[in-house]
């Protein structure tokens, strides 16, 4: 399916602030970036670089007053998406090396607090693709999705705890869970076409059967309209934005997704 994302950044700045920004996607097996536009305003250099995690960063210094920022892509991506009932637990000496990284705790997934909780969810069930589906199931059961509550992230511990959140508190939930019973599963950051309210979204992928599968604890059926554009250990390293210095005295954030008809000419 083709889609049209855009993101509109305002901000209101009191002194030059120095801002990483993360805001392209990359083309892979799952998506194509066909066309895009980056621009802002004023204009100021800006340097990019390949972060850690294979994300595409952007540094610059903004100046004092406002500074705009307007991202847009046209892509194609899955109107479905791969599953794998069934599919196998993957040993851990059998894991790729950037998947390693995947199984620790990290700032916002302690999961070495979580062993004997995710064991209980997923008892008698197969090692894999159906632990992982069954602890997404158990998150939509238990823990409200509130979009809009959550100013700042919570963990997993504070999730759990809260018994709400929004998309990336319960991501968390997620991966802690999995990473507890040595699967390894990363956040993601994108777009996700009819989300309501439309805004950036945040799912988490789980390493099972030599693949990367998708699972979304928001969302009552899996489904594609996706476009990945950030991944890491958690919501500390996928920022769409991060600023440095005194905080903007207003920013604002404008979201869109939409189909399109036909290709872009």
């Amino acid at each position: 399916m083709w889609m049209r994302t855009t993101c509109n950044l305002e901000f209101q700045l009191e002194d030059p602030t120095p801002l990483i920004l993360m805001l392209r996607a990359r083309s892979g097996a799952r998506q194509w970036i066909a066309r895009e536009s980056y621009t802002i305003a004023p204009n100021v250099p800006v340097q990019e670089y390949t972060d850690i995690f294979g994300n595409l960063c952007q540094r610059l210094t903004a100046p004092a007053g406002e500074f705009h920022v307007r991202t847009s892509a046209d892509v194609i991506t899955r109107d479905s998406l791969e599953q794998a009932q069934g599919g196998g637990f993957v040993e851990i000496p059998d894991l790729p090396n950037e998947a390693l990284m995947y199984l620790l705790p990290s700032r916002y997934c302690e999961s070495d607090r979580f062993g004997n909780m995710a064991r209980e969810i997923v008892d008698g069930l197969p090692l894999g693709y159906d632990q992982v589906e069954r602890i997404t199931t158990w998150i939509r059961d238990s823990i409200r999705y509130a979009p809009g509550t959550s100013a700042f992230p919570l963990s997993a511990v504070e999730a759990n705890i809260q018994g709400e959140g929004v998309c990336r508190d319960l991501s968390h939930l997620g991966i802690a869970l999995c990473r507890a019973i040595s699967i390894p599963a990363r956040l993601v950051v994108g777009y996700l076409y009819g989300l309501q309210p439309m805004d950036m979204h945040a799912w988490f992928e789980a390493y099972v059967d030599d693949h990367w599968y998708t699972f979304d604890p928001t969302e009552s059926t899996l489904r594609g309209g996706r476009l990945a554009v950030a991944y890491g250990r958690d919501a500390a390293d996928v920022a769409i934005y991060t600023q440095f210095g005194p905080p903007a005295t207003y920013s604002d954030m404008q979201v869109s997704v939409e189909l399109l008809d036909a290709p872009p000419g």
